[in-house]
Parts: structure tokens; sequence; C-alpha cells
């Protein structure tokens, strides 16, 4: 056991049993720090912590992490993945910044395929994993976790709203889950915009506790958020955005040549648009709704904090939407009121949680036309808390 590793007498003798227990599958660079990232994730119960570590290790042969190296990542993702290292915290742990709004899914998820995202993002992943542990080899455990600021300024949820962007968001959460726990020292989520609070209620319920009680989220308030910043990170390991010292030799505050910033993926590289069209003539369905009629389709999550998704356009001309529940005196309850939109003109994306069980009806109302039919291309989904997807799945473009 490492001698510098201070726990409890229950803790050691947790960290003890779980050694034992998964003997069979450590590498020799499986030390006493490793084992302890799983065990803290599963407060110290050594069963559910061999589960976990058991799932991430066939994991990784699924995806042939260990190979990586030979994974060469798209240079859309080169150019247009915001994110970087800008220098240490005070423990020499490495600081990620995210500049979150220069992610564009959508034009991303037009040129390279989920698959790819998916392996970047593992690659970078391990990466950073690589990076903590030389820091911690030689500055201790308190260098072995990642420092991570999210930019959240001009953030717009409406892109994740559509379908392939919202799902890969939630399949990448669950991946790190699931495979890199206790990596995370502390995240600060800075300039989050009122319409985030509804992006993050819906992802923290893909997180784990642990990874939760990590996160600090402030407003567009430099005020309050730079000093928390600067109580961990040297100024001079700090891009001048967030209020340290470091600049580009251009000026530039955000430090553009070592975080990359992101931004608009041009159209002329969208290379699978065919692709994601053909993908939409399989999952949506196409109705005809009367003039002065309604559609009501119901849906029955299977348990609470199911999620009902949607996507939808009309032919022409605009429709009424809205979700109704139906409660279990009777009575009903408008989750999303009934309204007007011009879906004709711009794809209509939403996502609700479904806090508690009953029959949700989404309703599509022509009853105020009385002279035009309206053709309605829908795709309604109701996702299950702990969303998954396969293989198989996600090698689709």
């Amino acid at each position: 056991m490492t001698p510098s590793l201070k726990l409890a007498d229950d803790q050691r003798f947790a960290l003890m049993k779980f050694r034992r227990s998964v003997q069979d599958i450590l590498q020799p660079h499986h030390d006493d720090q490793f084992l302890l990232r799983w065990l803290r994730a599963r407060k110290w119960d050594a069963g559910a912590a061999e589960k976990m570590l058991r799932d991430s290790l066939e994991w990784r042969k699924r995806y042939d992490v260990d190979k990586l190296d030979e994974f060469e990542i798209p240079q859309v993702l080169k150019d247009y993945l915001p994110h970087g290292i800008c220098g240490y915290d005070k423990d020499k742990a490495p600081v990620i910044v995210m500049p979150f709004a220069g992610l564009d899914l959508y034009g991303i998820l037009h040129v390279v395929t989920r698959r790819e995202m998916i392996k970047t993002t593992i690659k970078l992943l391990e990466n950073y994993l690589r990076i903590c542990k030389e820091q911690s080899q030689k500055h201790g455990p308190d260098a072995g976790q990642c420092t991570v600021i999210f930019d959240m300024e001009n953030f717009n949820l409406r892109q994740y709203m559509w379908r392939p962007a919202g799902e890969i968001v939630i399949t990448l959460i669950q991946m790190y889950e699931a495979n890199y726990p206790e990596i995370l020292k502390v995240c600060y989520i800075v300039n989050a915009p009122k319409v985030f609070a509804l992006a993050f209620s819906i992802a923290k319920k893909f997180m784990n506790e642990y990874t939760i009680s990590k996160i600090q989220i402030y407003k567009a308030d430099p005020n309050k958020w730079k000093p928390a910043i600067l109580q961990v990170i040297p100024p001079d390991q700090l891009p001048a955005h967030f209020g340290g010292t470091l600049k580009d030799p251009d000026g530039n505050p955000r430090l553009a040549t070592k975080i990359c910033q992101g931004g608009k993926v041009p159209k002329s590289m969208y290379t699978n648009k065919g692709n994601k069209d053909k993908d939409k003539e399989n999952v949506f369905t196409t109705v005809t709704i009367k003039k002065g009629e309604k559609l009501k389709l119901d849906f029955n999550p299977p348990e609470a904090g199911s999620l009902l998704s949607w996507e939808f356009r009309s032919d022409d001309h605009d429709i009424s939407f809205g979700i109704v529940k139906k409660m279990g005196d009777g009575s009903t309850q408008d989750v999303v009121p009934i309204h007007r939109v011009s879906a004709h003109q711009l794809d209509e994306v939403g996502i609700v949680t479904c806090e508690t069980l009953g029959t949700y009806s989404v309703v599509f109302d022509n009853s105020y036309s009385m002279l035009r039919n309206k053709k309605i291309h829908h795709c309604i989904r109701v996702l299950p808390p702990g969303i998954t997807e396969d293989d198989e799945a996600l090698t689709k473009a």
C-alpha cells in the first residue's frame, strides 16, 4: 500500500478487500491510487466498486481504448472541438478550459460519425488521465485530478434539443461517469445564462453525486467567479479572460494558441448530410392532420425521471403543439401549453423530464384551421433515465 495514503481503518479494509477481489484483472500500473478512484466512486462499497471496474475494463476492450494511439482524430474535431490545457493549479493539477459555447455539435455531427466523436472524447480523456498520473507521481495525489473551467458565455440551448446532439451529450456523460471516476477535482461553470439551468437539470440526472458535488455554477458576474478560480489557480497559469495573466502573442486574452475556441463548422465541410436526411426518413413519422382536427399521441413513461423528447416539422404552414399530462384523478395538467409554432420555417425540438408517472399526451392541434390540412413529420421518443446506446447504434452516422 502506498505510504502517503491516509485512510480510516474501514477504508483501508475496503481497499484490501477490493484489491483481493480484482486481483485477476489488475495490471502492473493499477496501483492503490487507481483502486481508490473506483472505491470512492462507489462510496467504499468493495462489491459495487468491483462491478464498476470489471464493466469498465470490458468497455475498454470493446473500444480498443489501449490502442487509441493509432486512432487519428478527425481534422474537424482538431479545429472545432473547444478545449485545451492552459496550465496547472496550485497543487500542480492540470487546468482544462472548455469554451462550451463554441461547440457546434450540429455541424460536427454532419462531418463525423457519433462513434468518431466518442472515440475522440475517449482519446482526450485518456490523455488528461495520463497527465494527471504524471503530475501525481511528481507532486503527490492532489495533483492527480483535473481542474476544469466551462465557459458558458453566449451558450445557446437550441442545438442540444436536436435529437442526435442531445443523445450524444447524454452518452458522453454516461461514458465518463462509468469509466473515469474521481478524475475531477473541481469544475467551475462560469457565465451561465438562465437557460443553462434547464440544460443542467437534465444533464445532472446522468451524473453521480460525487461529480455533482464538485461542480460550482456562476452566473455572468466576474466579480464572483474570478476570485473563486484564483483561489485555486495561480494567475500565471490562467488566461486573462478568466482573471489570469496569460495571453496570446497578439494579445488575445482567451489564449487561443493553447485553447481551441471552437466555432461554427462551415457547411461546405458537411460530408454526411445525406445520411442525416436518410436517418430522418427512417425515424420520422409523417401524418396529415385534417382541417379542424387534432392528433393526440399518448406515452406512458416506464419510470419516473424518464425524458420525453420531440422533433418535428410541418409542410408549408404552422401548427399548434403542446403536451398534456393526465393525473390519477382524471384531471389534466399542461406540461407544455398548447401554442402555435412555425415548424414550417424551422424544426421544432425539445425535451421535458417526466418527474412522475402518468399518461403524457403529445398534441398536434389543427382545430383553428378551417381551410387547410397540415402535414407533420415527427419523432417523439421516451428515453429512460439510464439511457445507453449499444455499439451498433454508435456506429451510425
